[in-house]
């Protein structure tokens, strides 16, 4: 559990690495294609919140190709991220983009989609290898980021990544307020399946993070929602099996502060009218100035918390072997 830890503290120094590379220059690109899964996959999701203020389309594909027809007509940059290089569904909808003509940019640390990018003159930025995926979220996202900007979609982040990397620092370090923050969230988690709800661009991307963290660092079921849409449907979902949610669940807020202003009261109307089926173990505000910094601080206080949980609840938090032996049962198979 010690090395994860020290993966999770890592955060800081990735980002700061990938601060100081050049990124490749791909010309100019106002829609982006980000194709990648898991915690390579996510990279995507940070990288269009931080884009689209800025007036970049970063639209998000976890699956495999072909690439949507819409593609064809827009002939955006895409992006193939896989922080092995050998994620099945990334290399299909990377050759997919190949087959349409489409510019490519790669993230990864070398695998088959290496060796792509090298058959195709693909620019690649190639990270350190050695982590698990999930915990090279600073250099697979930042890297992602420096390849918008290589394609003009993007001012220079540099700046912000400085920002980032300093509140990641601060807070996995064990003496802060965070860390306390996340102890007291972990331990009203503990035993329960975490429901961690978002309401804005930086709030909801960061609740599914939470989300898959969960999932894979303490291997417990979670899953995520988003304000106002949950008001429309999961809040009723709370009025039939309150004797058994009221034990077995549990949730979190994430707030930012460009959630819409209506996302307050919406928060604290589903918390009053819900306590009586399910505990709410607390709120997590962003901190920083920047989207990319405000995203990091949500991150790193998940990525604690579902540490923690791992933790308490006795499992190592770094094997995925469900996930393994998921992919050796794939590969025993012929494609049809």
């Amino acid at each position: 559990m010690t090395d994860m830890l020290s993966q999770i503290r890592s955060l800081g120094d990735q980002l700061r690495w990938v601060a100081e590379m050049e990124p490749p220059s791909l010309g100019t690109h106002a829609d982006v294609l980000f194709a990648g899964m898991g915690g390579s996959g996510i990279a995507g999701d940070y990288a269009a919140a931080v884009a689209g203020p800025h007036g970049t389309r970063v639209t998000v594909l976890k699956g495999y190709g072909p690439l949507p027809a819409w593609a064809v007509r827009a002939r955006p940059l895409v992006i193939a991220a896989s922080y092995s290089g050998n994620t099945e569904e990334t290399l299909d909808a990377a050759r997919s983009a190949q087959e349409m003509g489409l510019t490519v940019a790669v993230v990864t640390t070398g695998g088959q989609l290496a060796e792509l990018a090298g058959t195709y003159g693909w620019p690649m930025i190639q990270v350190p290898a050695g982590l698990q995926p999930r915990a090279a979220a600073g250099y697979m996202i930042g890297a992602t980021i420096r390849l918008l900007e290589g394609a003009r979609a993007l001012d220079d982040q540099r700046f912000n990544f400085d920002e980032a990397a300093r509140l990641a620092d601060e807070i996995v370090a064990e003496d802060s307020r965070q860390w306390d923050v996340a102890r007291r969230i972990a331990d009203a988690l503990a035993g329960r399946i975490t429901i961690v709800y978002g309401g804005g661009p930086v709030s909801s991307t960061v609740a599914q993070r939470w989300k898959t963290q969960i999932n894979e660092n303490a291997k417990m079921p979670a899953w995520w929602s988003v304000l106002p849409e949950l008001d429309h449907n999961e809040i009723v979902g709370w009025e039939t099996l309150p004797e058994l949610t009221r034990q077995a669940l549990a949730v979190v807020a994430l707030t930012d502060r460009d959630d819409h202003a209506r996302i307050r009261a919406r928060l604290d109307h589903t918390s009053a009218l819900t306590q009586y089926a399910v505990p709410w173990a607390g709120e997590v505000e962003s901190e920083g100035v920047s989207v990319l910094a405000r995203l990091i601080s949500l991150t790193a206080v998940g990525d604690l918390v579902s540490w923690m949980l791992a933790d308490s609840a006795g499992v190592d938090p770094v094997p995925v072997a469900t996930i393994e032996k998921l992919k050796k049962l794939l590969a025993e198979e012929k494609p049809a």
